[in-house]
């Protein structure tokens, strides 16, 4: 065992290890909201909605534009990173001066799974309720993930932190993945137990939502709380000093270029791998005719490969660092929407290989995201940081998805606009390869880790 200064046994290894199993507990909580609504039911039971309310082959006129029913569910998911654009960094600073992260943790899940749970009462044509689901329910899913990821630094130092990011991440796809498994089975099942399409759809999402809220216990319940530190001394009230601690922030963010230009990095690339998520379902229902059990079968399928995808992602940056990790994922991901734009109607073999490395790269190029900026911050600005980081990240993409919705509604065509995608893995790689991770993390004020 380690001993701290004047021979007392460190004791912060053990509290760590702690913290970092009931850490995980939140990835396996919020992943079953990622994969069952935002990923397999939302998008198809959403423009079903919306095509009940126009017609099968209507549109929506929004002042001088005119949209299909498909582009309109792409514009939602627009609108809810714009909000995140504006209302998660001040949000990041007050976390940052508040040593209750868990209980804000919680706060947010709850209420993101409460606004979820209104999808299960949007029938008929009414999209708008669904629509207010979605978008709040992805905006308080952000607000929970810059809490989480602000996290991350306080309970593993510099050396671990690929390693238990890479962990949170495998976890949170078992979790998904088993929730999914329970899901096919009662919408393949429906007949069975008397269930129409619609409502066996909404019981799903109605499950997401319950299990997000009641799996956030666990690190509600066991997590430790730890005071901030270095905050800016700001006068005011807790609103006024975080927006205070924000500006100061903002004025300080030049000394830190390297964790920005990361940041616009994965702005690009993250779009990218959003919308890919976004419009996996969509894509293998409108453009490639498959069912919807087919695209529950390969999105469950890609859970369990995530699974492994991201431990061995984190094993990869342990032997050859992180950076290096992520840019070859991102030239995976340039194959993977270069071959959907050929990839045969009705194929499922081959729908199935293109789902298999779609999980092989997903969960390890957004766990060695996570780590990798933790280390080019300042400590005492996380939640700060990361919710810039956040306000691009799951489902809020923003360009990646107005691009998609632009080339779809001009093509009507779901293939174009997944290539289009292409550009976001391109630009963000390049970025990536800008950034000088050594002097990145001495600037920050970080210990360097053996390998990076």
């Amino acid at each position: 065992m380690s001993h701290a200064p004047g021979g007392v046994a460190d004791l912060r290894p053990l509290e760590h290890e702690k913290d970092q199993k009931a850490w995980y507990w939140y990835d396996w909580a919020n992943s079953a909201y990622t994969t069952t609504i935002a990923t397999v039911f939302f998008g198809p039971y959403f423009i079903s909605l919306a095509e009940n309310a126009v017609g099968e082959n209507g549109r929506f006129d929004v002042g001088p534009f005119s949209m299909p029913p498909g582009s309109l569910f792409f514009w939602l998911i627009t609108v809810s990173t714009i909000l995140s654009a504006i209302l998660l960094p001040p949000l990041g600073a007050y976390v940052d001066r508040t040593a209750n992260k868990k209980g804000l943790l919680a706060f947010f899940a709850w209420t993101g799974a409460a606004f979820a749970s209104l999808i299960f009462f949007a029938t008929g044509d009414n999209w708008p309720l669904a629509a207010v689901g979605i978008v709040m329910g992805n905006l308080c899913f952000g607000a929970a993930g810059v809490i989480n990821d602000s996290i991350l630094p306080l309970i593993s130092d510099e050396a671990n932190r690929d390693r238990v990011s890479s962990r949170g991440w495998a976890f949170g796809y078992l979790g998904g993945g088993l929730l999914l498994v329970l899901n096919l089975a009662v919408y393949l099942g429906r007949d069975a137990i008397g269930l129409d399409e619609g409502l066996a759809a909404r019981l799903c999402m109605l499950s997401a939502a319950l299990w997000w809220a009641g799996f956030t216990l666990i690190p509600f319940l066991k997590l430790s709380n730890y005071p901030p530190i270095e905050v800016a001394p700001v006068e005011g009230n807790a609103l006024a000093r975080s927006f205070g601690q924000l500006a100061s922030t903002l004025k300080d963010m030049k000394n830190y270029p390297m964790a920005l230009t990361f940041l616009l990095a994965y702005l690009f690339f993250n779009d990218g791998i959003q919308t890919v998520i976004a419009s996996a379902s969509v894509f293998g229902a409108e453009e490639l005719g498959h069912p919807q059990e087919i695209l529950i079968a390969t999105i469950l399928m890609v859970q369990f490969v995530a699974f492994f995808g991201a431990l061995l992602f984190g094993r990869l940056a342990a032997r050859q660092g992180a950076k290096r990790t992520i840019l070859m994922g991102l030239v995976i991901w340039m194959v993977i929407v270069t071959v959907g734009l050929f990839l045969p109607e009705k194929n499922v073999p081959l729908f199935l290989i293109m789902g298999a490395a779609i999980g092989v790269v997903l969960g390890g190029t957004q766990a060695l995201a996570r780590s990798y900026f933790s280390l080019l911050i300042p400590r005492g600005k996380e939640a700060e940081y990361f919710s810039f980081y956040h306000a691009m990240d799951r489902g809020t993409s923003w360009f990646g998805t107005a691009t998609f919705a632009i080339v779809l509604a001009i093509t009507d065509s779901y293939r174009p606009a997944l290539f289009a995608l292409i550009f976001f893995f391109v630009v963000g790689g390049l970025l990536l390869t800008r950034v000088d991770t050594e002097r990145g993390i001495r600037e920050a004020g970080n210990a360097v880790p053996e390998v990076i």
